[in-house]
């Protein structure tokens, strides 16, 4: 790549130069001399072989080259104080980046909640979100992969912090033979059945949870996709409520009539790498996590202004 002929500073100037609507407005604004500032705008334009500025009586106005490229240049200027300051707060010890891994079910509204009201906060500080379900979560924050990590598993060795919980609920498409039974249904019931469950992604220890031993079953990859089985038709399975609220509205799914256990509400927790002590964007990161975790789905929400 080929090293850039003219330094920000140059930009910089250009920018103060119209900003403050001359080149002596500009020195007194840098403190520095109107000939510095002269010097600089011309040795510019002699460098990029295009007139930035042009003089209309006393004051200097942009051409329209000029005012494309500096249009540009702004964003360049703002991306490279933006890189001095992450520099600066990494010094301090504020982290380049925050890697979370959440299970699966967890409601997305709350992520997105808690993630814009990081952005503002965020000092440039990344956040790398990873799904995984049941184990996989587990797995990643026990590696090491992970800062944060949200699920619904007691993990050995990791003191959680208690969230909230997501209701699941056995459903079915309405015309399904299960329905059509037109009557409370029993364990026996649904063992006739295909039940459709969640591939775990865990590699070690992946488990069967929500699997009732039925005598036909497809696994698939995302929740997404089992309520897209199920929608269908093809059998019966556990999904979050909050994920298929608008199918139960359409009468794409239906609920199904269980004696017991039509409803599971697992609850969710919160944990932090034991390995690593939590830098100043994680705690923030987690006060937002746990204060979004308690506001209702369906409450009204802004995105905060940046600053």
């Amino acid at each position: 790549m080929k090293a850039p002929r003219v330094t920000l500073d140059q930009w910089r100037t250009l920018q103060a130069v119209v900003d403050h609507g001359g080149f002596a407005q500009a020195a007194e604004a840098l403190h520095r001399s109107q000939s510095s500032v002269s010097y600089t705008v011309a040795r510019m334009q002699d460098q990029l072989g295009v007139p930035m500025l042009r003089i209309d009586g006393r004051k200097a106005v942009l051409t329209e080259a000029g005012e494309v490229l500096l249009r540009r240049s702004r964003q360049l200027v703002k991306n490279a104080s933006q890189l001095e300051d992450l520099a600066h707060h990494m010094e301090q010890g504020w982290e380049a980046e925050v890697r979370l891994v959440v299970d699966a079910a967890y409601p997305n509204a709350r992520l997105v909640r808690a993630l814009t009201a990081f952005m503002p906060q965020s000092r440039g500080c990344r956040v790398r979100l990873r799904e995984e379900v049941l184990s996989g979560v587990e797995e990643l924050l026990m590696e090491g992969v992970a800062d944060l990590a949200i699920s619904s598993f007691s993990i050995p060795g990791y003191l959680g912090t208690e969230m909230s919980d997501v209701e699941f609920i056995a459903v079915a498409h309405p015309e399904h033979a299960l329905h059509r039974m037109n009557r409370e249904l029993s364990f026996q019931d649904l063992e006739s059945q295909m039940q459709v469950v969640i591939r775990d992604s865990g590699r070690q220890q992946p488990r069967d949870v929500g699997w009732l031993g039925a005598e036909q079953r497809w696994t698939v990859g995302s929740l997404a996709t089992a309520a897209a089985f199920v929608g269908s038709g093809l059998g019966f399975a556990w999904l979050p409520r909050h994920m298929i609220e608008r199918e139960l509205a359409e009468g794409v799914l239906k609920q199904l009539p269980l004696e017991q256990g039509g409803s599971r509400h697992p609850t969710f927790y919160l944990y932090s790498n034991k390995d690593k002590p939590l830098g100043p964007a994680t705690q923030i990161l987690v006060e937002l996590l746990r204060t979004f975790d308690t506001a209702p789905l369906d409450a009204p929400f802004a995105a905060p202004q940046q600053a």
